[in-house]
């Protein structure tokens, strides 16, 4: 029987308007209006924690395409949710978190926080259902905000609202919303910009997403290369002229060709410290252009020399009709032929650091790389390691790449695995952490059992919050509140009930192989001892800028 109340008609509302897999923990206050959502066709996911469950449904967002949604109890499972709500809401995560909400009259109530005031601290949307008469107009209200402006959004669900009686949701449709077009004069500038460049390059983000095809007929044109940041790794995977990941990432022929651009446009990328290397990858004499849909993002991390305010699909179209001819720019012969042999991390020469105990990060990625299946979705944790998995593991696509790094938390590596992994059922779900942000975030490790995915987990263990270890090392620091004693952590992934191992030389990944020829019904864990006597060249990197 459909619940007549206003948390049925909420969670009816939102089913209507494209809620199909929600994430949470259900406590009292978000009962009614969870079984709501599941009356109406959606899938809900219990997860150990709130803060796996935000962490995921950022994750299925980013990979589906489609609106995350979180359902959780007021107070203490709202602050819980707080660091993937806030790493959403940095990443413009178009998400929905339903939260429960003491009523105005409970003024004692021990679950009273300022839940409006939590939202806006970290940068989320605060929306509220008001009443019985006001019900639908509020969960559509909310819902269209995180689709068309991308913001992760806590509708509260005052407990008192929730339990009034309301009419059967009558939902609205969408009303059609046309993306922003670049003005003639921003098309016209950026247009005779590349006119006259000898060496442009692109830099696409996640505001770019959808404008691969425009963009790749835009940069043929005009002879320019294609990087993205590492949220949009893989958007141009399979193009002969990509360069990959832009930033701390880039490979060192990726960095020496960005640096000698002279034109370099950057589109619906915010050209952070991370994607420039402290600003350090762009020539000071390069000319540099950035489109977005929204005007404040215009020059907020990098200067520019000229800001579009537009979608980038339909201003690369404007910009290649108004171009007056294709031009070779920096697509040279002698640049394809350096891509071929130089193009990727694995084609760069290393000395291989392992011991009888430990093995290289790189050839262990490597090794990972040769034996998973190509039709793979990978998610990377936060830390010391993290640049391994980002770079030396191949992805088809775009939505195969999950990089939940916009608040540099450890510890969301399982969750972003579960939602990555929901959203791509066809694919491998690969979640590598550190083991620091393995054991943070654990709780979810059963969540991924318990719902039979076949996920690999990689832990890169250094028995240490690395990042640390390698900052404050070289200064003569004590380490003691940053290292560990020796954790078996394959033993701990059994005791989940997954299948384990732990591997200290290539060939300890025999049993990762004959994990991989199936049936994989259950995930397999992968205890990788280390060696781990320098940072990774990202770190290195990012160090040079504190």
């Amino acid at each position: 029987m459909t619940d007549q109340t206003v948390a049925g008609v909420v969670g009816e509302t939102l089913a209507r308007l494209g809620a199909d897999l929600v994430f949470g923990v259900v406590g009292s206050g978000n009962f009614h209006v969870t079984n709501a959502l599941v009356a109406h066709g959606a899938r809900f996911v219990a997860t150990r924690h709130e803060g796996g469950a935000a962490t995921a449904a950022d994750a299925y967002a980013r990979v589906s395409g489609r609106v995350g949604v979180v359902s959780v109890h007021q107070g203490c499972g709202l602050t819980n949710a707080m660091t993937g709500i806030a790493e959403a809401a940095k990443s413009r995560t178009p998400m929905i978190v339903l939260a429960a909400e003491p009523a105005a009259s409970a003024l004692r109530s021990n679950f009273r926080v300022d839940q409006d005031a939590l939202a806006h601290a970290v940068g989320a949307v605060s929306e509220r259902v008001h009443s019985a008469a006001t019900a639908v107009a509020d969960a559509t209200r909310a819902w269209r905000t995180a689709v068309r402006d991308r913001r992760t959004v806590v509708l509260n669900l005052p407990l008192d609202v929730q339990a009034a009686a309301a009419e059967p949701a009558t939902v609205p449709p969408a009303p059609a919303v046309q993306p922003p077009r670049a003005s003639d004069d921003a098309v016209t500038a950026l247009a005779h910009l590349l006119q006259g460049a000898e060496r442009p390059v692109f830099i696409a983000g996640r505001g770019a997403l959808g404008a691969r095809a425009e963009l790749e007929a835009l940069a043929e044109t005009c002879g320019a290369l294609l990087a993205t940041s590492a949220a949009a790794k893989a958007l141009f995977q399979g193009n002969e002229w990509n360069l990959d990941v832009s930033g701390g990432f880039a490979t060192p022929l990726a960095a020496e060709l960005i640096t000698s651009a002279d034109v370099v446009v950057a589109w619906g990328a915010s050209l952070t410290m991370w994607t420039t290397r402290h600003g350090a990858l762009i020539s000071p004499d390069a000319t540099v252009v950035q489109v977005d849909t929204e005007a404040p993002p215009l020059g907020g991390h990098h200067r520019i020399d000229l800001g579009v305010v537009g979608d980038a699909a339909f201003s690369a179209v404007a910009v290649r009709e108004a171009l007056t001819g294709p031009r070779e720019g920096f697509r040279a012969a002698w640049v394809r032929e350096k891509l071929r042999d130089q193009g990727r991390w694995r084609d760069v020469a290393f000395r291989d650091e392992g011991d009888d105990s430990h093995i290289d990060p790189r050839a262990l990625t490597i090794a990972l790389d040769d034996l998973l299946p190509a039709e793979r979705v990978v998610a990377v944790d936060s830390g010391n390691f993290m640049g391994y998995p980002s770079m030396f593991l191949t992805v088809p696509d775009h939505q195969g790449f999950c990089f939940t790094q916009s608040f540099q938390s450890i510890g969301l590596g399982l969750a972003s695995g579960l939602g990555a992994a929901l959203a791509s059922p066809g694919r491998l779900p690969v979640a590598a952490c550190g083991d620091g942000g393995f054991l943070m975030g654990i709780a979810e490790l059963e969540t991924i059992r318990r719902l039979g995915l076949g996920m690999l987990v990689v832990v890169y263990n250094d028995e240490a919050y690395g990042a640390e270890v390698h900052h404050f090392g070289p200064g003569d620091h004590p380490l003691d509140t940053v290292r560990f004693p020796p954790t078996d952590i394959a033993a701990i992934a059994r005791g989940h009930g997954c299948a384990a191992v732990t591997v200290q030389k290539p060939e300890d990944l025999d049993l990762v192989r004959e994990w991989l020829a199936g049936p994989r019904e259950t995930p397999m864990v992968v205890d990788a001892k280390i060696a781990a006597g320098k940072p990774s060249w990202w770190l290195e990197e990012a160090f040079r800028g504190h």
